[in-house]
């Protein structure tokens, strides 16, 4: 069978290289870090373990299906996977508080009502159905098929379906923002589900109404932990890789992509050696390494305009304390000027606008050095317009309101700024919200990871490995998983 080279060890490019493997292709992996994984990282320090990339795992169901394509021991046998309950805590500035159950529809339903009142547990019932609907048009084209040759269509089509008579399609479909306005009236209970379309980075004001998908996944499929932490997943799915004998090569630059008859032949390395392959998958864009135009005209402005939506911060907190009965492992702390937060999202957060924060309170003994103390992360979206330092000041004092006596138990943090978070592929939104395809107009040469279809998210990376491992062993005509 052909040898293959895949740069970068990030989940995508290991979920592509374990099925290879599987079916019969010799792989090596080139990474230039000294370790795999990609974003899914953890940070350790004075007993303290912290994921700084996803700290949950929604849809498992997918390392599921690469589990069982690729070896005996099912995901279960090598991580821990835990229900979340609740899924998210929710907390307004007015003082309000809604513990969304995990994956319970009528629990949800009674939550938001409860907590909300004005019948909005109703209102809620009614967008997760055309979520639903929108979910059952869109799953196969952006999630199990490889990118349509006519992906255009995909940004004409927006899946979720508007009101009749609610005025939202007389000159253009709705944006998110204006669906959620429409349908769900209370600004409360729109920033709840706007929540899951932040955390990307997109502004529901610009984004087609299809983001519904998002938090429609996490209310019918579950929010899931790993024990351990998230970076044991990256781990499993490195040890599945080797048993399956994929070759990683840590340390190693690829700097060249190699072409042999107008095609991709191999790949060149910083220190000048060359390896030679019969197909070539980048875990990155790949367009930088070579002169060979890769995608259409149309791809290449959508990949740019992915990447210039804001960034994310991480500030890692050490606490001296043990972890208060009743927390909640995931808390969301909304800003308390949402039109402030959301314009300060493009140009940054200037003095006096707090973003929304996310908080993750893990319940887990391998995070922390004894039960007397806890790690804690927290996350936003977005970066400050002035002094670093009072952004992330902002960020602790939001945090206070969801982990008691904050400042107080303190030991020590540490702050991360990632670059742009890339959300899944969605449709509509003439097509903006999509990504490359895992094909490219170089022969031989696939894209795999969140930058390539069908987007961000670890369901999504493993899904890109799924359909690049198709198509490069069944060939141009594969048509996804049945």
């Amino acid at each position: 069978m052909a040898h293959i080279v895949v740069i970068g060890a990030g989940m995508g490019a290991m979920a592509a290289a374990a099925r290879l493997a599987v079916a019969g292709h010799g792989v090596t992996v080139f990474e230039r870090d000294e370790t795999y994984g990609g974003a899914v990282r953890r940070f350790e320090r004075d007993g303290f373990r912290f994921d700084t990339g996803p700290g949950l795992l929604p849809l498992p169901a997918v390392y599921r299906d690469l589990f069982i394509k690729t070896g005996k021991q099912p995901l279960e046998d090598c991580v821990e996977l835990v229900q979340v309950d609740p899924a998210v805590r929710h907390l307004f500035a007015d003082g309000t508080r809604v513990d969304v159950p995990n994956a319970s529809r009528a629990g949800t339903v009674e939550a938001v009502e409860a907590a909300l009142g004005g019948g909005t547990g109703e209102r809620w019932a009614q967008f997760l159905n055309r979520a639903r609907e929108a979910w059952d048009r869109a799953r196969r084209p952006l999630l199990e098929e490889p990118l349509w040759e006519d992906w255009r269509v995909l940004g004409e089509r927006d899946p979720y379906p508007a009101l009749r008579r609610s005025g939202l399609l007389r000159k253009r479909p709705p944006t998110f923002a204006e669906a959620m306005r429409h349908e769900l009236a209370d600004p409360r209970l729109i920033a709840l589900v706007e929540s899951s379309v932040l955390a990307y980075g997109l502004d529901p004001r610009t984004t087609p109404a299809s983001a519904a998908v998002l938090p429609y996944m996490e209310q019918a499929f579950g929010t899931w932990y790993v024990r351990g932490g998230v970076r044991e997943l990256a781990r499993a799915v490195y040890e599945r890789c080797v048993q399956r004998r994929v070759g990683f090569e840590f340390g190693k630059e690829v700097v060249r992509i190699v072409e042999k008859d107008g095609r991709a032949a191999g790949v060149e390395l910083a220190d000048g050696t060359v390896h030679e392959a019969a197909h070539v998958v980048a875990g990155a864009d790949p367009q930088p390494l070579t002169d060979h135009p890769l995608h259409t005209p149309g791809q290449d402005a959508v990949l740019d305009t992915a990447r210039v939506r804001p960034g994310r911060r991480t500030v890692l907190l050490a606490l001296r304390g043990a972890r208060e009965d009743g927390a909640a492992h995931r808390t969301v702390v909304h800003a308390p000027d949402r039109k402030a937060e959301l314009d300060a999202l493009a140009g940054g957060f200037g003095p006096g606008v707090t973003p929304t924060v996310t908080v993750l309170r893990p319940d887990d003994p391998a995070l922390r050095p004894d039960d007397g103390h806890e790690s804690v992360v927290l996350s936003a979206v977005g970066q400050e317009a002035g002094d670093p330092g009072d952004f992330t000041d902002r960020m602790v004092t939001a945090a206070e309101r969801a982990v008691p006596g904050l400042r107080e138990r303190l030991l020590w943090h540490e702050v991360r700024q990632h670059g742009p978070v890339p959300h899944p592929a969605l449709a509509g939104g003439d097509a903006r919200f999509l990504y490359p395809s895992n094909t490219t107009r170089l022969p031989g040469l696939h894209q795999v990871g969140g930058w390539s279809h069908p987007g961000g998210g670890l369901p999504h990376a493993g899904m890109s490995g799924a359909l690049v491992a198709g198509l490069i062993v069944e060939g141009p005509d594969f048509r996804g998983s049945q």
